[in-house]
């Protein structure tokens, strides 16, 4: 019989942080500190060749297009910045991307490594706030961006590169509750045309034959990728196009410490940084968490509320061919874990389990962007949660090969005025799914 560590029905107590306003102690963000903890993604010995791509020498002083963010989103952006000028013949354009530390160390570099669009969970509430067509807006971007990037993937062959699996998602449905909410987001979703015909429902009794928890679920396909990887992949793929036309380059350890009206006539914007500063005609903020500390109004429910996450690789005590390559998710979607590949089957898998927010209440991690500490709570339940959930397939007390937080994302807003500043950012924790493809207005 399976067990949970974790907290339940904690979704609502946690969206209630957004109606009031931010705490005295936050005005707006800092920079990203210097000492991250050390994320499997990132820190696995080869796995990051541009983290310090530009870090030294001279530094781009004049650009038509600064991208602040080296993630999933600022790299998203020149790949379709390029992409635009090639189709068009148009050119030529200087594009410069920065980051604050290493190349691609945010919250793309510490994610749960999930590339999986949400099929129709919620959809009764996003009805009730946005309408009908704007919900279905929502799960039709995440379906067009996984698409699309899998498209690349794997027309550039990259699958092996950017360890690509694609396999069932099984969503565990831990409380009545939640299966009562999920049978109405489906029928409703179904009702207003979503594609649901890849969705499937297994009963407590399925599930627990199939994988060994006692719980129902709904399926669907997933994919999940070694998300640094890809994002590296996607710049260099960039810096292919049309060099002449296309000329993009890449500054890490420089953080954009302010930004003003520039001196120049040509440009409207002068970016600083400790190297000196950088001239440019557009600039697109995709920091995500960190963004309030360059746009201070942006600070706060209103804006965007910065959100601690926790992820730690910690292995089986089973083969994969025990616990299949599913991917998974469950508790409201607190917690969603999936195992790595592995070269043979009978190899005990390393498991990227996310979650365990549910425990910290009550501020839930929100307004929390040192990503140097874990939460030890976190950390506690989340120890306990595999074992739990499979009885005798994960060993309790069995430390993580590593243990990160990095930021995620709560709501956010816009604001006019910034004439050429542009910003890509609030996913909810969805950016993998939702980052690649609204970039066009940069074109």
């Amino acid at each position: 019989m399976s067990t949970l560590s974790v907290p339940i029905l904690q979704e609502e107590a946690a969206q209630a942080i957004f109606d009031f306003p931010a705490p005295k102690f936050y005005s707006s963000c800092g920079l990203p500190v210097p000492n991250s903890t050390r994320s499997f993604w990132i820190d696995t010995p080869g796995a990051n060749p541009l983290a310090k791509e530009g870090s030294e020498g001279e530094l781009s002083v004049d650009a038509d297009v600064c991208i602040i963010g080296s993630g999933i989103t600022g790299v998203s952006a020149a790949y379709h910045l390029a992409k635009g000028l090639e189709a068009r013949g148009s050119g030529p354009i200087k594009a410069v991307i920065l980051d604050a530390r290493d190349f691609c160390s945010g919250a793309t570099g510490r994610n749960g490594g999930h590339l999986t669009p949400v099929h129709f969970n919620k959809f009764v509430e996003r009805k009730e706030h946005f309408g009908r067509v704007e919900a279905e807006k929502a799960y039709a971007l995440e379906y067009h961006t996984t698409s699309e990037l899998l498209k690349i993937i794997k027309a550039e062959n990259w699958q092996d590169a950017v360890d690509l699996v694609s396999a069932e998602h099984v969503h565990l449905l831990v409380t009545e509750i939640e299966a009562k909410q999920a049978k109405l987001d489906f029928h409703a979703a179904s009702e207003a045309g979503l594609d649901l015909k890849d969705v499937g429902w297994l009963s407590e009794e399925e599930v627990q034959a199939a994988y060994g928890a006692s719980f129902p679920a709904f399926t669907h396909p997933g994919n999940n990728i070694w998300p640094l990887k890809l994002v590296t992949k996607l710049l260099e793929f960039t810096q292919t196009f049309n060099p002449p036309k296309f000329d993009l380059k890449l500054h890490t350890n420089t953080p954009v410490t302010s930004i003003s009206p520039s001196s120049s006539e040509s440009r409207r914007w002068s970016l600083s940084t400790h190297r000196g500063d950088i001239q440019c005609s557009y600039v697109l903020h995709a920091t995500n968490a960190y963004t309030s500390y360059l746009l201070p109004h942006l600070h706060g429910p209103d804006g965007i509320v910065p959100t601690r996450g926790q992820v730690m690789a910690i292995r089986a005590a089973v083969p994969t061919s025990n616990i299949t390559k599913a991917s998974w998710g469950g508790n409201q979607g607190f917690e969603y874990w999936f195992p790595r590949p592995v070269e043979n089957p009978e190899d005990h898998p390393l498991i990227i389990l996310g979650g365990g927010r549910d425990a910290s209440g009550p501020t839930f991690e929100t307004y929390v962007t040192d990503d140097s500490t874990v939460n030890k709570v976190v950390g506690k339940v989340l120890r306990d949660f595999l074992p739990g959930l499979f009885p005798g397939k994960y060993e309790k007390g069995r430390e993580p090969d590593m243990e990160w937080v990095g930021p995620v994302i709560g709501p956010n807003a816009s604001d006019d005025g910034f004439e050429g500043q542009y910003i890509s950012a609030g996913y909810t924790g969805h950016g993998m799914t939702r980052a690649f493809v609204p970039k066009q207005s940069l074109e």
